[in-house]
């Protein structure tokens, strides 16, 4: 990592501190945004040994899915970066370090443990309404923040529903042996939810008793326990924790409970306040969807760079496009009152309502879908007085639908005004120029 000694500020953002952490093919560093005064953790991985390892897939993955899921519960990605030779990943930073600390000095009180599985679940959810499978849930990959809120982390073993086999299951055998459900071992396919859920009971089991309900010193012996679901309570545990955990840890995944389910459980609904911020957590999830900027947010110079031919990004956050573009993001010369008119008019013919300011629209349908109403947000950059960069993406509902909706109505309608840059180049001055639009 070379290239990040030679400057303490990267990119002319970020102002990289002490090394955190050291892994096979990234460092992490304690970083802080000079324009902001955020700390931030700042993951510098190395081009040429993610190819050399193969790598390079899952690191686009575990992207684009934290860049889909949103949720105070869940660490959050703030910014992919990029040069020649390095990947720049600035992620939220957790202080508090892993649950995993708290455990193993002891079980918890049932209030406390309550608390951290509501937020595991609360997080867990959302993913799934996301269409994003977590797969390798434990408490070594739950973070604890300063006020002592869960934060899901690592989504290196994740997989999204365009994933899914013909049969409608995956199959791809991954996890933590402990904590992996009986299908997945089984190797006949599974559904990511309710593998998920398994692996969430493993994790309740684990803050009540402070150790494993499936433990064997022969892996294989262990996955029997796991496959027969054989596992006992200690005397501690409330009733309504055993039935929760016996419905979580039922190894026929067809009879094991939902979160939805889960939810409406007495013993779940029960509040304790045992983390300090857990009120604060609460608001976060009610006013997700309201948050907007005020602004229009004028791209900085690595913005740029990642739309040039040679440094695109957009592969490490985003799945592969299918023949028909599903949105995401394009150039175009009109002002944002323009694009904004556009959307609204769009907004108008179907029935959508709107909400706006001056670089956000989020467009919301009034029936719900198969995943509730669907939404479609809309993002605005200035990158010159007269170039603007549009990121479009679903908001909310199911994922065919959006893809309906984007393209059959949304790209036809702003298919006059949308752009395609040739090519950027760099001056040596580091002044980046646009050379040539089309239109598309």
């Amino acid at each position: 990592m070379q290239d990040v000694k030679k400057s303490s500020v990267l990119h002319g953002k970020y102002e990289l501190g002490r090394l955190l952490g050291i892994g096979n093919f990234a460092k992490v560093y304690q970083s802080k945004n000079i324009l902001t005064g955020e700390l931030v953790a700042m993951k510098v991985a190395s081009k040429e040994k993610l190819i050399q390892a193969g790598m390079t897939e899952q690191l686009k993955r575990e992207i684009c899915v934290m860049k889909m899921v949103n949720h105070p519960n869940i660490v959050k990605i703030h910014e992919v970066m990029a040069s020649k030779t390095k990947i720049y990943i600035a992620m939220e930073y957790i202080r508090g370090g892993e649950l995993f600390a708290k455990i193993s000095k002891g079980r918890l009180r049932e209030e406390m443990a309550r608390t951290y599985f509501q937020q595991l679940i609360s997080a867990v959810d959302f993913c799934h309404s996301r269409g994003v499978y977590h797969r390798d849930l434990k408490p070594e990959n739950l973070l604890l923040d300063e006020k002592g809120n869960l934060k899901v982390s690592d989504f290196g073993l994740s997989a999204l529903s365009d994933h899914l086999k013909k049969d409608g299951l995956f199959h791809t055998t991954c996890g933590t042996p402990a904590y992996v459900a009986p299908e997945v071992i089984g190797k006949k396919g599974y559904e990511g939810a309710k593998a998920d859920l398994w692996s969430c009971g493993v994790v309740l089991f684990v803050l009540l008793a402070g150790f494993l309900p499936f433990q064997d010193t022969n892996i294989m012996a262990m996955y029997k326990k796991i496959y027969r679901g054989d596992f006992k309570c200690p005397s501690w545990f409330s009733s309504d924790a055993r039935k929760i955990l016996k419905r979580l840890l039922d190894p026929n995944p067809i009879t094991r409970i939902t979160s939805s389910e889960l939810m409406q459980t007495n013993w779940f609904k029960r509040k304790s306040g045992a983390v300090e911020g857990s009120n604060d957590i609460a608001k976060e999830i009610d006013n997700a969807d309201q948050n907007s900027n005020n602004y229009v947010e004028t791209m900085n110079a690595f913005h740029i760079i990642s739309l040039s031919e040679g440094f695109d990004l957009s592969p490490l956050f985003e799945e592969k496009k299918r023949k028909d573009d599903k949105g995401g993001r394009f150039g175009t010369v009109m002002p944002a009152s323009s694009v904004i008119s556009r959307l609204e008019e769009v907004a108008k013919a179907t029935q959508f309502s709107i909400k706006k300011s001056e670089s956000r629209v989020r467009l919301q349908g009034m029936e719900c879908g198969r995943k509730g109403k669907l939404a479609v947000a809309a993002e605005m950059f200035a990158v010159t007085s007269a170039f603007m960069v549009v990121e479009v993406r679903k908001d909310g509902g199911d994922t065919l639908e959006y893809d309906q909706f984007w393209s059959k109505i949304l790209r036809p309608a702003l298919g006059d005004i949308i752009w395609n840059s040739e090519r950027l180049y760099i001056s040596k001055k580091g002044i980046y120029y646009l050379l040539r639009a089309e239109t598309t």
